[in-house]
């Protein structure tokens, strides 16, 4: 039986954490919410929640119901891909490892421990505490590495820079509502171009280049929330390409899962249920 991981949240750097593992043999459940709020959709496994299938480069994942589903997912070689944003699962999965990759700046919401490793990504966790080891998730010197004591940087609320534009790239909701959009994902843009309207209200592109995120069609949003990415390198490959920061930090994952020498002895262990 393969070492079995169950990541919380299917966004973009929860989907670079599920790739390695998944590329390294172990089973990897992802759960989310009823409604995912992905921005970067064509790299993220949230999006079988929609689309009942989608690919990640070559992996493919699938939305399921119960657990003979995500077995089935699973001997066929995918990842099975769940609503279950209280990550109930954990009780008739019974993961080895259960990474949080949900963002939230907020540390876990699961009694500590919810599993024999419990993996933090950002800044909100702290390791001892809500979970075991925490990874820094921001740009820079310190990206992947693991915190076994302690937290990440705290959260600077500054998008990271691409090609000379940082918080002008993110696009954010000017007022609540449903949103409707008006380009897709991978589409070159011109400035002022709608890439998607909210109740009316228009939201343009910043500057030329490509969409390289938009929440699903059709999602309510708040005022506020970021539903989009414009990407000035007009690069349309880029968009359906795990980023380098996501890989950096999957990579961190496995070596904090093969680093836990405690974990040994639970490799042989089958408690399928």
């Amino acid at each position: 039986m393969p070492l079995r991981v169950l990541v919380r949240g299917g966004g973009d750097l929860g989907s670079g954490v599920v790739m390695r593992l998944h590329q390294a043999g172990f089973w990897v459940l992802v759960t989310e919410l009823e409604k995912p709020l992905v921005v970067r959709r064509k790299v993220a496994f949230a999006e079988a929640i929609y689309a009942g299938v989608t690919h990640v480069e070559e992996i493919l994942a699938q939305r399921v119901a119960t657990a003979e589903e995500a077995r089935e997912c699973f001997l066929r070689g995918d990842v099975p891909v769940m609503v279950d944003p209280e990550a109930k699962a954990r009780f008739w999965f019974k993961p080895h490892v259960l990474v949080d990759a949900r963002l939230t700046k907020k540390g876990s919401d699961l009694p500590h421990p919810a599993a024999p490793l419990v993996i933090g990504i950002g800044p909100g966790f702290v390791a001892g505490q809500d979970c075991h080891v925490v990874i820094e998730s921001m740009r820079g010197h310190t990206l992947g590495r693991l915190y076994w004591e302690g937290s990440t940087e705290p959260d600077t609320g500054i998008p990271e820079s691409v090609g000379g534009y940082d918080a002008q790239r993110v696009l954010r909701a000017p007022v609540a509502g449903v949103l409707t959009a008006c380009v897709e994902i991978g589409d070159l843009v011109k400035q002022g171009q709608p890439i998607a309207t909210i109740n009316g209200h228009k939201v343009l592109a910043p500057f030329d280049g490509v969409v390289r995120g938009l929440v699903a069609d059709g999602l309510y949003v708040t005022q506020g929330m970021k539903i989009g990415d414009v990407d000035p390198r007009q690069n349309p490959k880029y968009c359906y390409l795990v980023s380098d920061k996501s890989l950096a930090i999957g990579g961190a994952a496995l070596t904090a899962i093969l680093s836990v020498s405690t974990l040994r002895s639970v490799l042989y262990s089958d408690d399928w249920a």
